[in-house]
């Protein structure tokens, strides 16, 4: 067996990358790197390097059992994110997340707000009122959306009229049915959200950043929910079930609870009042630091950008921000990624650590819908790939 391992300066000289890209690939789950005995560096199996070689490009061909997916819905340029056309950035500024989801599902700019299901509503508030305090806003959100599949009866219609109106319905609900902490400032899904975030009153900028960062949050092409999502979607699972799917691959602390890794970073910097300190800690012991990097943005996450752009910037939080992105892009080379910006928008705002897992989640149906309409129109449970058998041979 081939147990070559390779330093990280070996592996960036072999991926044509900074040694910072390769920490990002391991940051995001893309590579895995061993302690090696002293535990100051990283050793990475070079079968798994590879691996990971062969696959990177974007264009590198499927495997001929593996569909390709041509999606109409997301274009990602190495520094810029365009939803059917539209560059993402503009739409967070411009536009309310009802129109962005609106756009994702019909193509067209249509402001329809999203009002929940009284009786969906209820049912929802019902079934999620004897969790523990610990769970976690995405632990309900999927509570939330199983129990509203089960209880509407014409689910399974997947004509794009009934799955468009399944998701207005059903993103008015999720919000809507999670516990309320704040006055209600006005009927706009981003405004209903922050009352379910935090207890600060609302503001007319902290509205605005919260839309915006649920209009960039909204889709990302084929990320690991998504993908998911459209395999639910290619067996003629209903939107809920399609729903459920992405809620379960977003889970992972390498997906959507990776905003949660950075809430922790960003938050040791500034109550310990050393955030280049903070930085070299995290190096020290993970060789990598949470909410930097992004593989398919090499020159920065243009997301990010935009959001840390709304942000207050007199502010401790603002302050810690500034000073370790200053430090990783003049040494590291790696700017802002979409997880940091989220972090830095909810300790502004006093949420709750799994805030931004909860921002990504919501935000994030509306993408796994629109590939969910795309998907009903082709070929049915076409996703069966088959597996490259490693193990003994047959006796």
């Amino acid at each position: 067996m081939d147990d070559r391992t390779l330093s990280t300066d070996e592996v960036a000289r072999r991926l044509g990358v900074k040694r910072a890209t390769v920490y990002a690939y391991v940051s995001r789950g893309l590579l895995t790197g061993r302690r090696n005995a002293n535990g100051k560096e990283s050793q990475f199996a070079e079968a798994d390097v590879r691996a990971f070689e062969a696959t990177r490009s974007r264009g590198t061909p499927a495997r001929a059992d593996s569909p390709a997916v041509h999606t109409g819905i997301t274009l990602i340029t190495s520094d810029n994110l365009f939803f059917r056309g539209y560059d993402a950035g503009l739409l967070a500024r411009r536009k309310t997340y009802e129109t962005v989801a609106g756009l994702l599902w019909t193509g067209e700019l249509t402001d329809v707000q999203f009002q929940p299901d009284p009786a969906l509503r209820t049912l929802a508030e019902a079934v999620t009122a004897p969790l523990p305090a610990s769970a976690r806003l995405t632990d309900r959100l999927r509570i939330i959306v199983a129990a509203a599949g089960a209880a509407d009866r014409l689910r399974f219609d997947t004509t794009p009229a009934a799955v468009t109106a399944t998701g207005r319905t059903l993103l008015g609900t999720m919000v809507a049915a999670l516990p309320q902490l704040a006055d209600l400032y006005e009927d706009t899904l981003a405004a209903v959200l922050w009352s379910r975030l935090t207890t600060l009153p609302p503001t007319d900028p902290g509205i605005f950043a919260l839309n915006a960062a649920m209009v960039l949050l909204a889709d990302h092409d084929l990320a690991a929910s998504t993908f998911a999502a459209r395999v639910a979607a290619s067996t003629r699972a209903d939107p809920y079930a399609v729903v459920g799917a992405g809620l379960a691959v977003m889970d992972g602390p390498l997906h959507g609870a990776a905003s949660g890794l950075a809430v922790e970073m960003l938050s040791a910097a500034v109550h310990g009042g050393d955030p280049l300190g903070t930085v070299s800690d995290r190096l020290r012991t993970d060789g990598a630091v949470p909410g930097f990097g992004h593989p398919l943005y090499p020159g920065g996450d243009p997301r990010a950008t935009v959001l840390l752009s709304l942000l207050k910037k007199s502010s401790p939080v603002m302050d810690a921000v500034t000073e370790v992105a200053d430090a990783m892009r003049t040494r590291a080379g790696v700017a802002p990624n979409i997880d940091l910006a989220l972090a830095a928008f909810t300790m502004l705002h006093d949420m709750p650590a799994d805030a931004g897992e909860a921002i990504f989640a919501i935000a994030r149906t509306a993408g796994w819908i629109a590939h969910a309409i795309e998907e009903y129109a082709d070929q049915p449970s076409r996703f069966r790939p088959s597996g490259r058998y490693a193990g003994l041979p047959p006796l």
